[in-house]
């Protein structure tokens, strides 16, 4: 094979996945001890934050494919956490999602646990490199989307 390949440890894919992994296992925990899976915060962190989202919005926002967030809303829905918006969406066909009472109860009682995870990882990577490593990350991810047009 001509060229140079990159070893495995410094390719980006791979760092990529490490970093996640490893920081997602800090949070794993405190979600579990709520029954929540790691995507289903994520989804009712997106509706505390920014309220009402239809499934496009929240698929795009969370990162979370068309399948699974079916699947999660509906075991959202079922726990009384989430439940259809009044909202019309500006697709007639989207369904808009809510964060209920309930919902939104169990998110505030979370924040403060998950706040201090973050607040532990960001003083031993430390704040300011933090900031840079979101920064790079949204560039990097902007990079690539031109790159290659998005496959659904």
């Amino acid at each position: 094979m001509s060229g140079h390949s990159r070893q495995f440890e410094r390719a980006l894919p791979i760092a990529l996945l490490r970093a996640r992994e490893a920081t997602m296992r800090l949070f794993k925990p405190h979600v579990d001890a709520h029954g929540l899976s790691l995507p289903q915060w994520r989804v009712m962190r997106a509706l505390a934050e920014m309220g009402p989202l239809d499934a496009t919005e929240l698929s795009e926002r969370c990162a979370i494919l068309g399948p699974s967030l079916t699947r999660i809303l509906r075991a959202l829905e079922d726990r009384g956490f989430t439940a259809p918006s009044g909202e019309p969406s500006r697709d007639a066909r989207r369904r808009v999602v809510v964060l209920t009472q309930e919902g939104a109860a169990l998110f505030h009682s979370m924040v403060p646990e998950s706040e201090r995870i973050y607040r532990e990882l960001e003083a031993e990577f430390g704040s300011e490199r933090l900031e840079t490593l979101l920064t790079l990350l949204e560039d990097l991810r902007e990079a690539a989307t031109r790159l290659r047009p998005r496959e659904d």
